[in-house]
């Protein structure tokens, strides 16, 4: 018993103190995780509107480049029109297009075929080789490349369609690089009769666009029409002529080709992809130009896109969750051992009236419950069971005094019923004295009857007087036997009616 009351109470302890906190802990959760998941939404909204807001920066960053570029063609090609008689004035034309824009990495001017007479072929080309003590160093050339220009994409594209073009990514045989060509076609009474081409590194617009990078892991990527790369990090993929979709990470990466196919279709929007075991997130939408300087041209087709780490975007709200995590595990041990001492405070009176209840139950009816100032329940419960304890003592007092006095009784009964006892031996002896004695005279009485009657008339008046004698003294004899046998009973009658009487008054009692 006193066992099991000394585990009841921590038992109820704990077990409110696991109900107060795994409910307070429920709801806690419950609403951290409607915080940390509109928390996550917000935190997503912000950064593909930071990421759409980059991207538009960066589409308008190249664009301001590509304008630069345009500007620099337009411009010589507006001077060179009204000196189209003086072939000597091309190569200066190409050099100061070379050496006043710095994004500029080669210009060439082209002219069909027997345009200058005494020239099958003419072709001026300058492009930078470097610099020495601050000057640029530039080379210039009759050719461009191992095939005849006249075979060459930047030279027959523009003359076949008349109007100002962006190649896309060509290799220049000179030096090995990528560049982007920008071609217009040169106009003399309505006819092509030559192409000025402005070169743009691609290795140069990759490190300005990606010099704007804001955040660690994130770059910029520009696509051309035919896949490959304008614009990206990786300087093998800028140096190659493979389209994006048949490059190895794409085939073996579904999320990587679905990526890229979306941004060849044209279309704006955004989606993860994994790549080095790492989680990315891309951002694009097609490379849309702001407007049109001189001339007008036809669509690029390019796709412009930003490409973000997920822990550059989620690292924040990563870090906020473990924070959270943390505070919510401490906060919990503490909000427990608050509860705990709080719950053992408040069981304290339990705990004593489980005490007094079980010394109660072992007979310890005068076992002492302090009085108490609390009015709730445990209060009213501690007063109700200090009146109940009261009233114990009281009743096992009566208990007491009536187990005494029915001890006495007990006794004087146990008394009574062996002086009763002692008594009925006593009469069985009396009355078998008695009857022995009355033995004696009954036979005689006996004898002298049978023979009174049987030998009446042979007896004399003496013998016969004789016989009724014995008769009268024998019967004489009988009946004193008789008289103290009755006064006796009498006596024993009286002295068990006082008796009766002196018991039923004592239970009365």
């Amino acid at each position: 018993m006193l066992k099991l009351s000394k585990i009841a109470i921590p038992r109820t302890s704990l077990r409110l103190n696991l109900m107060v906190v795994c409910e307070t802990l429920l709801l806690l959760f419950l609403s951290l995780a409607v915080l940390l998941y509109f928390s996550r939404q917000a935190l997503k909204d912000e950064a593909k509107h930071d990421a759409e807001e980059t991207l538009e920066g960066t589409v308008q960053h190249i664009d301001n480049i590509l304008m630069s570029v345009e500007q620099s063609a337009y411009i010589t090609y507006e001077d060179l029109k009204g000196h189209l008689n003086e072939p000597d004035r091309m190569v200066t034309y190409c050099r100061e297009v070379v050496k006043n824009n710095p994004y500029v990495g080669g210009c060439a001017i082209a002219f069909k075929p027997h345009y200058y007479p005494g020239h099958e072929f003419f072709i001026k080309y300058v492009h930078q080789t470097g610099s020495h003590m601050g000057e640029k160093i530039f080379v210039t050339s009759d050719k461009f490349g191992n095939l005849p220009y006249t075979k060459q994409v930047w030279y027959t594209l523009p003359m076949s369609k008349g109007c100002p073009i962006w190649t896309d990514p060509l290799i220049e045989e000179e030096d090995e690089g990528v560049t982007l060509s920008f071609c217009i076609p040169i106009m003399d009474h309505q006819e092509s009769v030559g192409v000025i081409v402005v070169d743009l590194p691609i290795a140069l617009l990759s490190q300005i666009i990606l010099e704007a990078n804001p955040l660690p892991h994130s770059y910029s990527i520009l696509l051309s029409s035919n896949g490959l790369y304008i614009v990206h990090p990786d300087k093998e993929k800028l140096t190659g002529q493979e389209p994006v979709l048949t490059r190895k990470d794409a085939i073996e990466n579904p999320s990587v080709r679905e990526a890229a196919q979306a941004m060849l279709a044209g279309e704006t929007g955004s989606k993860p992809f994994q790549l080095h075991n790492k989680d990315w997130y891309v951002f694009y939408k097609p490379f849309q130009r702001a407007k049109e300087f001189g001339m007008p041209m036809e669509k690029l087709g390019w796709s412009a896109g930003m490409i973000y780490l997920e822990d550059d975007i989620m690292g924040d709200y990563n870090f906020l969750t473990y924070m959270v995590l943390i505070i919510t595990i401490v906060g919990f041990l503490i909000f427990y051992g608050l509860c705990h001492m709080l719950i053992r405070q408040q069981l304290k009176p339990l705990r004593l009236l489980t005490r007094s209840a079980h010394r109660v139950a072992e007979g310890h009816y005068d076992e002492t419950v302090p009085n108490t100032q609390r009015e709730d329940e445990i209060g009213r419960l501690q007063d109700h069971f200090q009146k109940m304890q009261q009233s114990l003592t009281n009743k096992s007092k009566e208990l007491e005094q009536l187990t005494s006095r029915l001890t006495k009784r007990g006794e004087e009964l146990r008394k009574a019923y062996g002086q009763a006892q002692g008594s009925d031996r006593m009469k069985t002896t009396f009355l078998n004295y008695m009857t022995s004695q009355m033995t004696v005279p009954a036979d005689l009485i006996e004898k002298s009857i049978i023979k009174l009657c049987n030998h009446y008339e042979d007896l004399s008046p003496q013998e016969a007087d004789y016989e009724v004698g014995v008769i009268k003294e024998q019967s004489e004899i009988v009946l004193d036997l008789l008289d103290h046998m009755i006064e006796a009973l009498e006596i024993e009658a009286e002295e068990q009616k006082a008796s009766l009487e002196s018991r039923k008054e004592a239970t009365d009692e």
